[in-house]
């Protein structure tokens, strides 16, 4: 198959993920990482393309969750707790918005999304203990994580450090 011919599959990646993800834009940079990764590979040894791209997609979602992960952040219930370790009135004041714009963001998000946020994040369970009190396989988990995590990302953008 000729590089090109992985276009004829972009509004279907796009549609899938934009559904999975809850964002077109997030699902627009996918997209392109999934491209990019099809584009890279020898094109002669893929037998099928849609599947290829589609798993190409897939890893991309599972990376960027992962690189995301490794971001050193301020717990924001150490803040809660502490808020005179801020010192700054408008450090606390920022500190405020940002717990509730978490708030808002996790409402707009389905209930298992939710919950997989508060379990990980908050609570510190792994994704196995997680799947078990869910009944969900881990690999749902880590989708359930992946879409939370995109969507936090693009509706708490503003506070991200510079």
């Amino acid at each position: 198959m000729r590089p090109s011919g992985f276009l004829v599959f972009y509004e279907e990646l796009l549609a899938v993920w934009t559904r999975k993800l809850g964002c077109r834009d997030a699902a627009r940079d996918l997209a392109h990482d999934a491209f990019v990764k099809c584009l890279e590979a020898d094109s002669a040894k893929i037998e099928q393309p849609r599947a290829y791209l589609h798993q190409a997609a897939r890893n991309a979602a599972i990376d960027n969750f992962r690189r995301e992960g490794d971001r050193q952040w301020v717990p924001l219930d150490t803040i809660a707790a502490e808020p005179g370790t801020l010192g700054d009135p408008v450090a606390q004041a920022r500190a405020q918005q940002l717990g509730e714009a978490l708030e808002s963001a996790l409402a707009e998000l389905p209930l298992k999304c939710r919950q997989v946020f508060i379990w990980q994040r908050l609570e510190g369970l792994s994704q196995a203990e997680i799947a078990q009190r869910m009944g969900l396989s881990k690999n749902m988990v880590e989708k359930y994580m992946i879409r939370t995590a995109l969507h936090l990302r693009e509706r708490l953008g503003e506070y991200a450090p510079n």
